[in-house]
């Protein structure tokens, strides 16, 4: 148990940081599922503007701090590449 007052609020305020941080990977984890799922099932269309709300949502926990700005980048970049791979395969 901490002795000082400042390090029991720390204790707080990391414990609140750590819930924070993995309900915001654990929903961009299931976004990025969900978007294979429209890939598997040949909707692009869907995918394209669904591509461009879970970029967005990447790009705001990078602007939190919850994910390191070149880990969303790559992130984005290689599902844009997985869609236009996928689309072009299929036409």
């Amino acid at each position: 148990m901490p002795q000082k007052r400042s390090a029991c609020k720390e204790i707080r305020k990391s414990k609140k940081k750590h819930a924070r941080n993995t309900t915001v990977t654990s929903e961009i984890k299931t976004l990025i599922k969900s978007f294979n799922d429209l890939l598997s099932q040949n909707k692009f269309s869907e995918a394209k503007t669904f591509l461009a709300s879970l970029s967005s949502r990447l790009q705001k926990a990078a602007k939190k701090g919850i994910i390191r700005k070149i880990t969303v980048s790559r992130k984005i970049s290689r599902l844009a590449k997985k869609l236009n791979r996928a689309s072009l395969e299929k036409k």
